[in-house]
C-alpha cells in the first residue's frame, strides 16, 4: 500500500515539475505530524471522573415558594368583667386545653350581686305565694267579694310572677358575672407571655389583654404561588388535596408534611400571585406562629421521566450540555434541554437517553473524545483506585 502510494506522487511530482517536489515534503510532514499527534494520545493517561447512570423514573413536580406559619386559630384573652387579678393559673409557653383556667378576678362584689338576686327572688316568690292566697279567698266570697276587688288581685298575681321571670334573668346575669371572675382558656394551645401580673387592675373596656393562645395542632402554613401556575393547582386540587412539604429556609431540614387547604379568592395583582393555606398537624410541634419556612407543592409526577443528576448538566454560552461516557472510555457530548430540576434530580426532556453513563465530576478536563475512567470507592480508602471501563 505504502510503495503504491509513493508510486502515485511520483506521477503527481512528474506532472507538477519542480512545484510538486515541494508538495511531497509537506505532504510527508504533515503524516508525521499526524502520527506524532496520536502517539502523544495514546501516551497520554485517561482523565479520572466520576459518572452516574441516566435513569427512567417518576418524578414529583414541585412549586417552591416561602412561607410564614400561622396558629390554626390565635385568641387575646381579655377579661370580661372589672377587677383586681387574684389569681395567674398559667406558665408562659404552656400548653393548655379548653376550658382550663388562666385567672381569677375578685369575685366579692360579683358574689354579692348573685346573692342579692337571689334574695330578691325569694322575696318575689313569697308575695306571690300569699297573692295566690288571696285570690282564692276573694273567689270563695262569690257575690261577696266585689268584681273589682277580684280583677284587682288576679293583676296582682300575674305582675308578681312576671316579677319572678325578671327575677330569674337577674340571677342569671349575675352568675354570669360571676363564672367570667374565672377567665378560662376558650381554645386549646399554647399560651404566649403574661401581659398582667397579680394586683393589677383590668378593665373589660380596654384592649389590654390577660394573655394570647395560638391553636398549634393542627397549624397552618400560608405561603404564595405564581399566578400561572392557578389552573394547574386548581385542577389538581380538585382531584385530590395536594401535598404539600415544610422545609427550614436553609432547605436542611423537612419539618413537616400537610395538605393544601385553601386557594385564596384573588390573585394579588402587585406581585402577580396567589395565596395559599395549608395544613398540617404538627404533633411534634416542629411548625412554630410566625416562623418562616420553605414550602414546596406537589403539583403533578411525570411518569417515566428521563433523570440525570444536577451535577451532569454543565451550562455555556450555547445553552445545556452533558458529557457521557461512550465506545472505548471516550467522552462525547450532548446539547440537552432540561424542564425541571429539584432535589439533585433534573428531567432531561432531550439529549439523553436512560442507560447512558453520564460524567457528573471532573468535566473541566474533559472534552469530546478524551479518555476517560472512572474512580471505584474501596472499602479502605487507602486503596482506591482507578479503574479503566
Amino acid at each position: 500500500m505504502k510503495r503504491s502510494r509513493t508510486i502515485w506522487w511520483v506521477v503527481v511530482l512528474v506532472a507538477l515539475g519542480g512545484g510538486g517536489y515541494y508538495g511531497w515534503h509537506k505532504y510527508k510532514a504533515a503524516e508525521a505530524a499526524k502520527a506524532t499527534q496520536q502517539a502523544a494520545a495514546a501516551r497520554r493517561p485517561a482523565i479520572p471522573v466520576s459518572t452516574a447512570k441516566v435513569e427512567k423514573a417518576d418524578f414529583p413536580v414541585y412549586l417552591t415558594g416561602l412561607g410564614t406559619v400561622q396558629g390554626f386559630n390565635t385568641v387575646q384573652v381579655r377579661t370580661r368583667v372589672d377587677g383586681q387579678i387574684d389569681k395567674i393559673a398559667f406558665t408562659e409557653g404552656q400548653m393548655v386545653k379548653e376550658g382550663d383556667l388562666l385567672a381569677e378576678i375578685d369575685p366579692r362584689p360579683y358574689q354579692a350581686a348573685y346573692d342579692q338576686a337571689v334574695a330578691k327572688k325569694a322575696q318575689d316568690e313569697a308575695n306571690i305565694a300569699n297573692a295566690n292566697l288571696d285570690l282564692q279567698r276573694y273567689t270563695k266570697l262569690g257575690e261577696f267579694a266585689t268584681r273589682q276587688q277580684l280583677d284587682t288581685q288576679r293583676s296582682t298575681v300575674a305582675q308578681l310572677t312576671a316579677q319572678i321571670s325578671a327575677d330569674d334573668a337577674a340571677i342569671f346575669n349575675a352568675k354570669t358575672q360571676l363564672d367570667y371572675t374565672q377567665v378560662k382558656a376558650p381554645i386549646s394551645g399554647v399560651v404566649g407571655l403574661r401581659q398582667v401580673d397579680i394586683g393589677n387592675i383590668v378593665n373589660a373596656a380596654t384592649q389590654t389583654g390577660i394573655v394570647s393562645i395560638a391553636q398549634v395542632e393542627p397549624i397552618s402554613v400560608i405561603f404564595t404561588a405564581p399566578e400561572d401556575q392557578l389552573p394547574y393547582i386548581s385542577e389538581a386540587q380538585a382531584l385530590s388535596p395536594l401535598k404539600v412539604i415544610a422545609i427550614t429556609t436553609d432547605g436542611k431540614k423537612v419539618l413537616a408534611e400537610g395538605k393544601l387547604a385553601v386557594i385564596n379568592n384573588q390573585v394579588d395583582v402587585t406581585s402577580g400571585t396567589i395565596r395559599l393555606k395549608a395544613v398540617f398537624d404538627n404533633k411534634n410541634h416542629a411548625l412554630w406562629p410566625g416562623q418562616s419556612v420553605s414550602t414546596r407543592l406537589l403539583v403533578k409526577t411525570l411518569k417515566d421521566a428521563t433523570v440525570a443528576p444536577d451535577q451532569a448538566i454543565q451550562h455555556s454560552t450555547n445553552g445545556l450540555y452533558a458529557y457521557t461516557v461512550g465506545a472505548d472510555n471516550k467522552a462525547e457530548m450532548h446539547k440537552v434541554k432540561v424542564s425541571y430540576s429539584i432535589d439533585g434530580r433534573s428531567v432531561v426532556e432531550e439529549g439523553l437517553t436512560p442507560g447512558q453513563l453520564a460524567i457528573t465530576g471532573g468535566q473541566f478536563k474533559v472534552e469530546p473524545g478524551t479518555i476517560v475512567s472512572t474512580a471505584v470507592a474501596s472499602s479502605d480508602a487507602a486503596q482506591a483506585k482507578v479503574r479503566q471501563e
